[in-house]
């Protein structure tokens, strides 16, 4: 079996908003639990959070947005964006331990130390360069792609995003870059927040094209699922990544009370085997897997131990 590293911490278990805020800090307690019941905590290689560095954050966001969400952190009050993102003591710190232990992955699939990797709390594909956006403070998934690019060398990279909610702090701050491939099945915009995404957006100038946007209906189960996964999977053999990376959000599971698809853990398995393969034929196996969103912590816990398992079952 390949080494799988998963990365789960009280550091990033410190990642959640207070006040009953859906985005609560049991999140990572609600996997682990049924990680561990599952046995599986035993059949990977469990990894500390690591701290992101200045440097490593600004290779994506700008200076005087890290300065800010500093300055908030250690006021612990404000708002990172208009309302859905508040700023609470020590956000700073548990921003930059998802975005640290991510590039922490990136690093051992990189030097070979790794096969694949998971780190549950992280995903968080809505901020932009410049401001928060929907639980999001820092985009670890664009701060991985700017340093696979600059540190490592690695050109075309895969994003693929099953998060009920469109990735659109991805897609657009690379929506002119023809060498990042996107393939995200999300709901419909004009259902769900960010309201984006529509099947029209496919990148711009040279990258038209490169970007495969799904959007789904409300109440779209694993039969939806399963016919635009097949879409998907044809557009990311085409590109023949260096990299992929996995957003594998449990919001789009049935039941998730934040939004209204109906997918079940299987779906996020048979796209997690699917990558695994496309990772092994195109990528030295290099598969990068974040938590995303997921707010009912039953599907929390099925769907991503879903995803573990098939990662370390290949």
């Amino acid at each position: 079996m390949a080494r799988v590293q998963l990365y789960v911490g009280e550091a990033l278990g410190r990642y959640g908003f207070p006040q009953g805020h859906p985005f609560g800090t049991d999140r990572q307690q609600a996997f682990w639990d049924e990680a561990q019941r599952l046995g599986l905590d035993a059949r990977a290689v469990v990894c500390a959070p690591v701290q992101a560095t200045r440097e490593q954050l600004e290779r994506f966001h700008t200076p005087a947005y890290v300065e800010r969400v500093a300055q908030l952190s250690a006021r612990g009050a404000g708002l990172l964006d208009a309302g859905d993102t508040p700023a609470f003591p020590g956000c700073y710190e548990a921003a930059a331990a998802v975005v640290g232990s991510v590039l922490d992955a990136l690093d051992a699939l990189v030097a070979g130390r790794a096969r694949r990797a998971f780190v549950p709390i992280a995903g968080l594909h809505h901020a932009r360069r410049d401001r928060a956006g929907g639980f999001c403070v820092f985009n670890d998934c664009g701060v991985a792609i700017a340093t696979a690019r600059a540190r490592y060398g690695l050109r075309r990279v895969a994003y693929v995003d099953l998060d009920a909610h469109h990735g659109d702090g991805v897609y657009y701050e690379f929506e002119d870059d023809p060498e990042l491939c996107i393939a995200d099945l999300h709901e419909d915009g004009r259902f769900l927040y960010p309201g984006t995404g529509a099947a029209s957006e496919t990148g711009r100038g040279a990258a038209r094209g490169t970007k495969l946007n799904l959007p789904l209906p409300p109440g779209a189960g694993p039969s939806a699922f399963a016919a635009a996964w097949a879409r998907a999977e044809a557009f990311l053999e085409a590109a023949r990544p260096e990299l992929v990376l996995l957003q594998c959000g449990a919001d789009s599971l049935s039941g998730d009370p934040l939004a209204h698809l109906d997918f079940s853990p299987a779906c996020h398995a048979q796209a997690t085997r699917a990558l695994i393969a496309l990772a092994e034929r195109h990528a030295e196996g290099r598969l990068l897997v974040t938590g995303g969103g997921g707010y009912n912590r039953a599907n929390l816990a099925a769907g991503w131990t879903a995803v573990l398992e098939a990662l370390l079952s290949a």
